[in-house]
């Protein structure tokens, strides 16, 4: 595994390639319950977690990463399976919606407790890094948002459906972790 000099991951070297130009997904699912979304994550994560294998990491045409955050209230570590966006840099962005649920997921809170959480543990496909994850701002926000949106437009429904402005983390490789 490989860095780059702008600090992303070298071509081949931890899971498939995406071309940030086409990342396009047309939603041909209907979404789930909040309670479902939690369900489905979790067997998820127990799934990424046993394999390498595309049916599991590329879920709905797009690439997932295994996010391990530490519970700010508990110290406890958390996994969730989240679908990515590559930015027009390269760089993963993961999308705080909870299907456009009224709170933020549980986390998006913890990764934004920057106490508990100064760098959190990034697993893709075929490796692992550490992560000084970075929350979108202003108009880096919108313009991500606006292409990501592009992309995949479900997010807009989402945003529709609460008053909170969902938020985007950027992803960006600190520290390869070795296996």
């Amino acid at each position: 595994m490989q860095l780059n000099s702008s600090g992303s991951l070298s071509k081949g070297s931890m899971e498939s390639d995406v071309n940030p130009t086409d990342q396009h997904v047309d939603q041909v699912w209907d979404t789930p319950s909040h309670s479902e979304i939690i369900e489905l994550t979790k067997s998820h994560v127990e799934a990424m977690e046993m394999t390498n294998d595309d049916l599991v990491w590329v879920q709905a045409g797009m690439h997932h990463v295994l996010l391990t955050t530490i519970g700010r209230k508990t110290g406890k570590e958390h996994k969730v399976a989240l679908p990515t966006w590559k930015n027009q840099d390269g760089d993963r962005i993961v999308v705080a919606s909870f299907a456009g649920a009224t709170a933020n997921p549980s986390w998006f809170t913890n990764l934004k407790d920057k106490q508990a959480n100064p760098k959190v543990k990034i697993q893709v496909q075929n490796g692992k890094y550490w992560s000084d994850a970075q929350i979108l701002e202003s108009d880096e926000r919108d313009e991500t948002w606006r292409r990501l949106c592009a992309d995949r437009a479900w997010y807009e429904t989402y945003q529709g459906k609460t008053d909170r402005v969902i938020p985007l983390v950027k992803l960006p490789v600190t520290e390869q972790i070795e296996s």
